[in-house]
């Protein structure tokens, strides 16, 4: 992953379904239709437990909105910042067959996202503004 050392922090951009779609996975699927949010949910209560045994956590999760600098017509309804130890972590926990297995109610609640891994870098950038 791009060389990437050290903690890494993947960056979630969210847009949910107004219908959740489970199309792709109807094992998956509740009895009656669900809000994308709703499946969003249950993919996390799914993954928890998964990202908390590979060492990571979900550092920050927030509902989105109106942008204050951007296009006023791209909208993403939550963001979500998930930290991890290292990118092996990450690779290990993604790779997860029972992890895996729930992948389905993300798909159906996701009409579109965004995941970029991110690393620290304020101590080498702070260095160089001084």
């Amino acid at each position: 992953m791009r060389g990437l050392t050290g903690n890494v922090v993947m960056l979630n951009l969210l847009r949910f379904r107004n219908v959740a779609d489970y199309t792709a996975t109807p094992e998956l699927a509740p009895p009656s239709p669900i809000t994308g949010e709703e499946a969003f949910r249950r993919y996390i209560a799914h993954t928890l437990p998964f990202l908390h045994e590979s060492g990571g956590d979900v550092a920050f999760l927030g509902e989105g909105g109106p942008f204050l600098i951007g296009p006023p017509d791209e909208r993403w309804d939550m963001a979500m910042l998930i930290w991890q130890q290292s990118v092996e972590s990450v690779l290990g926990f993604a790779s997860h067959d029972a992890y895996l297995a729930g992948m389905g109610h993300r798909t159906a609640a996701l009409e579109d996202s965004r995941l970029l891994p991110l690393t620290d870098a304020t101590q080498g950038f702070m260095e160089r503004t001084q």
